[in-house]
């Protein structure tokens, strides 16, 4: 029987009941990413305020109920009476999908935030939010929540009128919300994460004041983050563990177009670049026209100054723009109208006006920089070691060819290391970097070889972060690597040519384990950082215990789990504790760890990249001291052994 198909199927969904049904589409995801994007959407709202010169202040307090408050001294949301749906503007604000205050530039120059939907969809997703204003001497309150009533969920509702509180000497918009439990898994914040988050606003809005108060600790705890020096203070932060070849943070501003840039650069001895860029706020991990505007600005002046001082004879006279940016630390950020991003994931900017302005902007106000009398000496700097990583780039070149060669895979360094997969469709397949020939062997034999590729790993590769290109490729594990995935490095790097749209790395769970795999990912990071944002690289968890009983065998992949699965077989059981990978049997080693239907592995993602960067510099870098307080303030020496504990 077919089933009828009408007018009356057709599903109409009022208000904000679309965001409830599909919540993704809004936020990304209902993990802890999701969760934050609630904050950030009312954060979001706060500082453009604040950097619209409406406030100086914004504060964010963490509740012990998993609530969370954002308070600013700005305007406040308007309270009148909007004419077309005769509802207060507040209202409207949070009860109306692509309703705003953003979408002309009366009241905002330039906005971050979800361009409208932001407050809407964070009141959609939460079991209840208040809002209260304090505008023209008067304080205004009014509480929506999210209920079920006959059978059907009633989203965002408002439960109270907009009640008059009485008079205040205050000013601002105070929000605080609680994310619904039916909606997210987990529905507690990360102080850490907000901080790391309110802490990069303050660098990108110069005297801007931005409070975290943490209410969930024993004791209430609060950071402060304010920098009256902006863009110079945070390169100042990012190298902080770094040398630097010269003291003084190079910055400029300009404006084109009604496009805004800000731009500050400082070099250090290190071998790879750090560009960070920002609009509107807005981190754009995966850069875009702006940032090509500014590499692009960058390679044409200082070739100009190197021509005119005859310094380099290579080819044409000139340098290539990897040479001038190595070392380079920059933050680029960029205040524009109407964003256009490519894709879903606002990491990438497309408005091609974007690169003209910064190009004319770099060109210009740069330019006045370097020529400056008192810069000279920085300069020269830059230029001579721009000219150093020119010859070794060149030096280097041949072995970065070798890299790129269709034949490369059936080269020596490859032979008797990669076991390739059979499939040849590189989006099904995947690419195990194991630690140590022994469990390189039990992967290679208990892998599923239609799909799964198995490159074991002959001793500890480079720290990348100490090396520079042409030591990188001389080392026969990374040039294994690179072979192994087709893609290339650097500026070359060509995610279309990857083999396996899986990479996953398996270390032991040791010290040993964990230092490879940092050693890789500092690689990725530096050399294949679209590896990473494109969501290629995972970790690969095996497990820490076998628990066998009578009559069924169990895997613990840490220690509460253990003591989970304990309960579970009751009395009679023995407990085997894996000190590496090469203990298992290679059935065990696909049960556990590399059978899809089963095993457990971690996708790396970048939430922050300027923080990224900071903790690969101080955890692969030379500050042997910067690293020793690190682990003295986060390491957990206290921890015991859960077998020991539990008697076993």
């Amino acid at each position: 029987m077919t089933k009828s198909y009408g007018a009356n199927d057709i599903q109409v969904l009022e208000g904000l009941d679309a965001v409830r049904l599909r919540p993704g589409m809004y936020i990304g995801t209902t993990g802890a990413r999701g969760l934050h994007q609630l904050l950030w959407e009312i954060v979001d709202n706060a500082v453009d305020e604040a950097a619209n010169g409406f406030a100086t202040t914004v504060e964010v307090i963490l509740h012990d109920d998993c609530s969370v408050t954002v308070l600013d001294n700005g305007r406040g949301i308007p309270i009148g009476i909007h004419d077309t749906l005769k509802i207060p503007g507040v209202q409207v604000v949070f009860t109306q999908l692509h309703a705003g205050g953003k979408f002309n530039t009366n009241n905002y120059n330039y906005s971050g935030g979800l361009h409208g939907v932001g407050a809407s969809v964070v009141n959609a997703l939460s079991r209840w939010l208040e809002v209260e204003v304090a505008i023209d001497g008067q304080l205004y309150r009014q509480r929506y929540e999210s209920y079920e009533k006959n059978g059907k969920m009633q989203v965002g509702k408002p439960v109270t009128h907009l009640e008059h509180v009485g008079e205040t000497g205050k000013k601002g918009t105070k929000i605080r919300f609680l994310p619904d439990g039916k909606v997210f898994p987990d529905i507690h914040m990360n102080a850490a994460v907000i901080a790391k988050r309110l802490k990069e606003l303050a660098f990108l809005n110069k005297g801007i004041q931005l409070i975290l108060v943490d209410e969930t600790k024993e004791k209430e705890k609060k950071e402060v983050y304010h920098y009256s020096g902006g863009l110079k203070d945070f390169v100042a932060y990012l190298n902080e563990d770094k040398s630097v070849i010269h003291p003084e943070v190079i910055y400029f501003e300009g404006e084109k177009e009604e496009i805004h840039a800000q731009v500050a650069i400082q070099y250090t001895d290190s071998y790879t670049e750090s560009i960070f860029s920002y609009v509107n706020n807005i981190p754009t991990s995966e850069g875009g026209t702006h940032e090509t505007g500014f590499k692009t600005a960058i390679t044409k002046m200082l070739n100009d100054f190197v021509r005119k001082q005859n310094l380099y004879k290579g080819k044409n006279g000139g340098l290539s723009g990897e040479d001038f940016r190595e070392g380079m630390t920059a933050v680029i950020s960029i205040k524009m109208h109407n964003i256009q991003f490519e894709g879903q994931t606002k990491t990438k900017l497309g408005n091609p006006e974007a690169r003209i302005a910064m190009e004319a902007i770099v060109s210009e106000q740069l330019g006045l920089y370097l020529e400056d009398i008192d810069h000279q000496e920085i300069l020269k700097l830059i230029l001579e070691k721009s000219i150093r990583a020119a010859k070794v780039r060149e030096a280097a070149r041949k072995a970065k060819d070798i890299t790129r060669k269709k034949n490369s895979l059936e080269a020596a360094p490859l032979v008797g290391k990669l076991s390739s997969c059979t499939g040849r469709d590189a989006s099904q397949n995947e690419l195990f970097i194991v630690e140590g020939d022994s469990a390189g062997g039990s992967a290679k034999q208990g892998r599923d070889r239609r799909f799964q590729a198995i490159l074991p790993l002959r001793g500890k590769p480079l720290n990348v972060e100490k090396k520079r290109l042409d030591q990188v490729l001389a080392n026969e594990e990374f040039r294994t690597i690179i072979s192994a995935l087709g893609t290339g490095i650097e500026e070359e790097f060509k995610l279309n040519n990857l083999k396996y749209h899986k990479v996953i790395i398996l270390a032991d769970a040791d010290q040993d384990g964990a230092h490879i795999r940092a050693i890789l990912l500092t690689f990725f990071f530096r050399y294949m950082r679209e590896l990473i944002t494109k969501g290629h690289v995972y970790i690969g968890l095996a497990p820490l215990y076998r628990i066998a009983g009578k009559s069924r065998v169990e895997y613990a992949y840490d220690d509460n789990e253990l003591k989970e699965k304990v309960r579970e077989i009751g009395k009679g059981y023995t407990v085997q504790r894996y000190k590496g990978l090469g203990e298992m049997n290679p059935e065990q080693l696909w049960e556990t760890t590399m059978n899809p239907a089963n095993r457990a592995i971690v996708k790396v993602s970048i939430e922050d990249a300027a923080e990224a960067e900071k903790r690969i510099t101080i955890l692969m870098g030379d500050k042997v001291e910067s690293r020793r307080k690190y682990i003295t303030a986060y390491a957990n020496f206290n921890k015991k052994d859960i077998i020991q504990e539990m008697g076993v």
